[in-house]
């Protein structure tokens, strides 16, 4: 019994013990192939068929409903195509919009409050019903009707409050119209990614717009964009060395002090 006690407690050991062998192994692979590489320029991918690659997914994106073409008597031109008289800008779901973010803002706000109050009241009872003189066996000082209620309170406090935020933001992000709402408005929706060695960039902009505000080369600021949602950020080595550890985080928001 004692000995098949002392095999259960071992395999969570084991169990364990082999995890670590195996992430060692497995970081030793990787310190053997950077170690390999020293003095050598990072090999190019080949110039293959992406349909092939494994992981490959077909891209779904909102389309509008399909329209028949026609031709019109005597004419060279189809409906829908490229031409001369028909506005180019977006104008229905799947359709690509340009959004420009370009924001600078600056904001100082300096507050200071300073708050101070004291209280001191203080009553006289000559008699209480008679048992003035049982309460003084009751409290060590003795009462009398002098100093039966005496009572003081003294308050203060000071706020100091500080922001000093500065914003800088120039891009360019192309959307895609995702809905077109009763009214005529539509809303878009455009992700960018970009990385860099290890560290991905991501820009996330959504909204709704007017059909009017769109520009004719086929543009609109982001303050025209009603329930704007603009998210610029990154994931990767560099943010994660930003970010503090998941046990300082937690301490942030359990500790009291």
């Amino acid at each position: 019994m004692i000995a098949r006690q002392t095999a259960l407690r071992r395999k969570p050991t084991l169990t364990v013990l082999a995890a670590l062998a195996a992430a060692t192994a497995l970081s030793g692979c990787g310190a053997v192939d950077r170690l390999a590489s020293i003095g050598q320029a990072p090999e190019m991918s080949r110039i293959e068929d992406p349909t092939r690659s494994a992981g490959y997914k077909p891209v779904t994106m909102p389309m509008p409903a399909p329209v028949v073409a026609t031709r019109q008597a005597n004419s060279l031109w189809q409906e829908g195509s490229r031409a001369f008289f028909k506005d180019q800008r977006a104008s229905d779901i799947g359709d690509i919009i340009t959004v420009v973010v370009s924001i600078d803002d600056k904001a100082e706000v300096d507050n200071s409050t300073s708050r101070s109050r004291t209280n001191t009241d203080a009553a006289q009872l000559n008699g209480l019903f008679g048992y003035e003189n049982e309460l003084s066996k009751v409290f060590p000082e003795g009462v009398t009707g002098g100093n039966l209620l005496d009572l003081g309170s003294n308050t203060s406090n000071v706020g100091t409050g500080s922001v000093d935020r500065t914003e800088a933001i120039d891009l360019r992000v192309a959307a895609v119209i995702t809905q077109k709402l009763p009214n005529g408005n539509m809303v878009v929706y455009g992700r960018q990614e970009v990385r860099v060695n290890f560290e991905v960039r991501e820009v996330v902009v959504g909204g709704v717009i007017r059909a009017a505000d769109i520009t004719s080369s086929n543009t609109i600021s982001y303050d025209q964009m009603a329930e704007a949602r603009i998210s610029y950020g990154g994931r990767g080595q560099i943010t994660d060395v930003q970010q503090p550890r998941y046990g300082s985080q937690v301490l942030d928001v359990i500790m009291p002090f």
